[in-house]
C-alpha cells in the first residue's frame, strides 16, 4: 500500500492549526480517478474553511485545487485515461500527495500548459470567467471596478475584462502591485478616496459593476462606487464577511442589485465545467491571460502560505508543490 500525506486543520483557527497528516492512499471507487498530486493552488477559500467561516466537518481536508496526473480508475469510469493531467476546484482534499476526485468534476488540462499554471488559474480563472460572462455579462460600454485587481482572481479578471471592451477600473492595496496591472485606472489610492476616484475618472456617471472579493473593509466604498441601478458582485470575504445588511440600504445606494455567486453554481455539470474550461484555456494560449504564480511554498509549508496570503503579502497565485 502506497503512503501519502495530507495537510489537515483538526479545529479552527489561525494558520498555525494546519498540521501534516500521512495516510495509505486508497484505490479510487466506481466514478472517481485518483491522481498523485504535482501542484496546489492557494485560495482565499481555504482560509475561510480552516477559519470556520464555511462549515466543514472537523478535521478539515484543506483546499479545493489541485493538478495531477491519473494513477488509478474506478469502475465505471471513461474517457479518461492512466497518466492523463487532469485538474478539479472541488472542494476538500486537495493540500495531498494522492487524491480521490469524482470524473464528472475532473477537467483535461492541455499537454501545452503547466501543472503549475493549471493549478495556479483553475479555480481563479474559472471564477474570472463567471464574473466577467455570467453573473455580469460585461461588454464595451461598461464600466468595472475590481478590486484586488493584482491579486489571484483579480489578475485574470481585469485582462478577461479589458478584452470585452469594458473599461476597468482596477485598485490595489499599494502602488507596486497598482503597477502590475494592465489598463489605464490602475488605482492604490485608500479605500475611502476611492469613491472620489471613481467619480472623478466616470464623469461623475460612476460604476456600472463592482467586483468585490474583499468584503468588510471595502464593502461600504463599493457601494459608493456603484451608479444607480449598478450591480454589486461581493464574491469574497480576504477582510472578513460582509455585516449583516438592511435591504434599505441597497435603495439608499440607488437601486441597487446584489449577489452573492459562487463557483459551484457556475459550472454545476460536466458540460458546464468543460464549456468554462475550455474559455479559460483558450485565453490562455492566445495570450489574453498571462498567469503570474508569484511565490511557491512546499505543501508542508501551508501554514506559512496561508499567513502570506492574509496579511496580502502575495502578488498573483500561490502555488503548494508536494
Amino acid at each position: 500500500m502506497t503512503t501519502g500525506y495530507r495537510m489537515i486543520a483538526r479545529t479552527h483557527g489561525g494558520p498555525e492549526v494546519i498540521e501534516r497528516e500521512d495516510f495509505e492512499v486508497p484505490s479510487p471507487g466506481p466514478g472517481e480517478v485518483l491522481i498523485e498530486t504535482e501542484a496546489v493552488g492557494l485560495n482565499f477559500i481555504d482560509t475561510y474553511y480552516r477559519k470556520g467561516l464555511y462549515a466543514d466537518p472537523l478535521p478539515i481536508s484543506l483546499g479545493s485545487e489541485s493538478v495531477g496526473r491519473i494513477v488509478a480508475l474506478g469502475e465505471g469510469v471513461s474517457g479518461f485515461s492512466i497518466g492523463e493531467l487532469v485538474g478539479t476546484t472541488h472542494a476538500g482534499g486537495a493540500y495531498a500527495t494522492h487524491r480521490l476526485i469524482a470524473a464528472t468534476k475532473a477537467m483535461r488540462i492541455p499537454e501545452a500548459i503547466a501543472p503549475e499554471i493549471a493549478a495556479a488559474v483553475m479555480l481563479k480563472g474559472l471564477t474570472a470567467c463567471y464574473l466577467a460572462e455570467d453573473t455580469f455579462p460585461a461588454e464595451k460600454g461598461h464600466v468595472a471596478l475590481v478590486h484586488s485587481a493584482a491579486g489571484g482572481v483579480g489578475s485574470l479578471l481585469v485582462p478577461w475584462l479589458l478584452d470585452r471592451g469594458v473599461t476597468v477600473i482596477a485598485h490595489s492595496g499599494s502602488a507596486e502591485k497598482a503597477a502590475q496591472v494592465p489598463g489605464e485606472h490602475s488605482l492604490h489610492c485608500d479605500f475611502n478616496d476611492l469613491p472620489e476616484a471613481v467619480r472623478e475618472i466616470t464623469g461623475g456617471e460612476m460604476c456600472h459593476v463592482v467586483y468585490d472579493g474583499v468584503g468588510a473593509a471595502s464593502w461600504s466604498v463599493s457601494l459608493a462606487s456603484l451608479r444607480r441601478r449598478g450591480l454589486m458582485v461581493t464574491y469574497g470575504n480576504a477582510s472578513g464577511p460582509v455585516p449583516p445588511l438592511p435591504p434599505l440600504d441597497l435603495m439608499k445606494a440607488g437601486s441597487i442589485y446584489l449577489t452573492r455567486p459562487t463557483l459551484a453554481d457556475y459550472i454545476a455539470t460536466p458540460d458546464q465545467l468543460a464549456t468554462n474550461a475550455k474559455k479559460l484555456f483558450e485565453r490562455i494560449a492566445a495570450g489574453i491571460l498571462k498567469p503570474h504564480i508569484g511565490q511557491t511554498f512546499r505543501l508542508e509549508q501551508a501554514a506559512e502560505a496561508h499567513r502570506a496570503l492574509e496579511s496580502r503579502a502575495t502578488t498573483g497565485s500561490t502555488v503548494l508543490i508536494p
